[in-house]
């Protein structure tokens, strides 16, 4: 699972990055990768057109209900998560905050039944809260910088109903102290904070993906089991 991106790919990522942060818009450098490819899926880092193996792994195991839930997909990039969604009976909504990765989707999938849709993680629509079933956010918090860390864990927990499952995808650290970035892998105490938003951890996989690089990622399944937040 673990591919090591090119040096030059790397650099233009965090110089991106680097500038969004610079200008107090951190999520603003992936409108700016997607439109910059022009439909060169080689210059999207997480381009793998296919379902991520975990999500995979995971909905290949557990078989949820899908038949009239309704299932949101975070930083939906180009498609492929929300797709599987919506082939296993799930209504989907999917959104990214990049126009140009929404309708790449949209042109990949001319005739989906997903809903993509352009949003900001840190400016949520009011209806969607505790409106879906299923929420799968994969490594989109850790493409953010730690500032805004807390403000993103809480509108990923914001979508979910109560009952409802959020599956969470992401690389993880051993310290709390500031790494080098992006991404920046989440610390035990911001995974802490899905738990003290109301949902109750369920499954938690480690996976080493390469010991060279000492990348570390996470497959978290949580339960929000507060009716109130």
């Amino acid at each position: 699972m673990f591919e090591q991106q090119p040096e030059n790919l790397q650099l233009h990522v965090k110089q991106l990055a680097s500038v969004a942060i610079d200008k107090s818009e951190p999520s603003a450098w992936f409108e700016v990768l997607y439109a910059e490819a022009k439909g060169d899926t080689a210059k999207i880092p997480w381009a793998k057109l296919a379902p991520h193996p975990y999500l995979h792994d995971w909905l290949t195991n557990h078989q949820p209900l899908a038949s009239q839930q309704k299932a949101l997909v975070i930083g939906c990039g180009l498609g492929d998560d929300a797709e599987a969604l919506a082939n296993l009976g799930f209504e989907v909504t999917a959104f990214d905050i990049s126009p140009t990765a929404t309708a790449w989707c949209q042109e990949r999938f001319p005739n989906s039944a997903v809903n993509y849709v352009v949003a900001d993680l840190f400016a949520v629509p009011t209806q969607w809260h505790q409106a879906f079933d299923f929420v799968f956010e994969c490594r989109n918090i850790q493409a953010l910088p730690l500032n805004v860390r807390s403000c993103a864990i809480s509108s990923v927990a914001y979508f979910v109903t109560p009952g409802g499952t959020l599956l969470l995808i992401t690389r993880v650290r051993d310290t709390e102290a500031q790494p080098d970035g992006p991404p920046w892998p989440l610390s035990d105490s911001e995974l802490e904070q899905f738990e003290n938003l109301g949902l109750e951890l369920i499954e938690k996989i480690v996976y080493l993906e390469s010991e060279q690089f000492d990348v570390k990622q996470v497959r978290i399944e949580y339960q929000l089991t507060s009716p109130e937040r």
